[in-house]
């Protein structure tokens, strides 16, 4: 099997181990892609390809995670691994978005080594030279992680509108398990009548059926802030016809009432993420 057929076999896999450090998968792909393009410059002989695919995609997601703070980093190299890395990889389930949350005030590295560990079953000596450290250093990364990972402090609280907009983009991806652990059991839905003249349900009770009808919907619904709230709104030709105004609880979303009445429409407020558009 010639270096194209190998890595088009080993995209999928590593596509699922860039989207796990990432947590994008667009992103995934292009580093993906990225590790392909290397490959294809590569003059050395590579005697376990998949190992290497492995280690250039790790590193080149470690760049990325590198790149979202403002700390210079090198350019990749290249450092072959253990002949088993490709078989030491098992695809956890998707982290919860409280989780993801704490994953990104993790260092890079730390973050690297919780993820690879933690979720992909890697050893710390795979870890370690994927790092560039040693293997006691990867250990300790992992256990720092994991610390702050099971012990996040209240900064590492979701914030509600993290909450609303994670819940939103669950619905328009028809993501209905991270829906499921975005909604407390007894989560309702309301609407006012001026909603219910729009078009809205009445009423939904439980969890279950609220993520049957959020799933897949809602693909028209922008972020907004409502007297300070963070919500979501539906929108238009441009103007504020639904609002889906939350009610978080815990970290997870308790209530939505749909409201349309004109005046509260008014007061709507588009945003980017938790800040208020101007």
């Amino acid at each position: 099997m010639g270096q194209t057929e190998i890595f088009e076999s080993e995209r999928p896999r590593l596509v699922r181990l860039a989207t796990g450090v990432l947590d994008d998968h667009a992103e995934a792909e292009d580093v993906v892609q990225q590790a392909w393009l290397r490959l294809e410059r590569t003059d050395t002989e590579i005697d376990n390809l998949p190992a290497w695919l492995t280690t250039v995609t790790t590193r080149l997601c470690l760049d990325r995670l590198r790149s979202r703070t403002p700390v210079p980093t090198a350019e990749v190299e290249v450092v072959e691994v253990e002949p088993d890395v490709a078989d030491q990889v098992a695809l956890a389930d998707t982290v919860g978005v409280a989780l993801q949350v704490v994953l990104d005030r993790l260092s890079p590295q730390e973050r690297v080594a919780f993820v690879l560990h933690d979720s992909f079953g890697f050893e710390f000596p795979t870890i370690a030279t994927i790092l560039a450290t040693t293997a006691v250093a990867a250990r300790k990364l992992a256990s720092r992680a994991r610390a702050k990972v099971r012990q996040p402090s209240p900064e590492d609280e979701l914030a509600d509108w993290e909450v609303v907009d994670a819940f939103m983009a669950a619905a328009r991806n028809g993501e209905f398990d991270r829906l499921m652990r975005l909604l407390a059991p007894d989560a309702a839905v309301t609407a006012d009548a001026a909603a219910v003249l729009a078009g809205t349900p009445e009423r939904i009770d439980g969890r279950d059926q609220v993520a049957t009808f959020f799933n897949g919907s809602a693909r028209a619904a922008l972020p907004v802030y409502v007297d300070d709230r963070p919500a979501a709104a539906w929108f238009q030709r441009g103007q504020a016809k639904v609002l889906f105004d939350f009610t978080v609880v815990d970290g997870v979303v308790s209530g939505i009432m749909f409201r349309a009445e004109p005046e509260l429409l008014a007061r709507v407020a588009r945003r980017d993420g938790g800040t208020k558009c101007l």
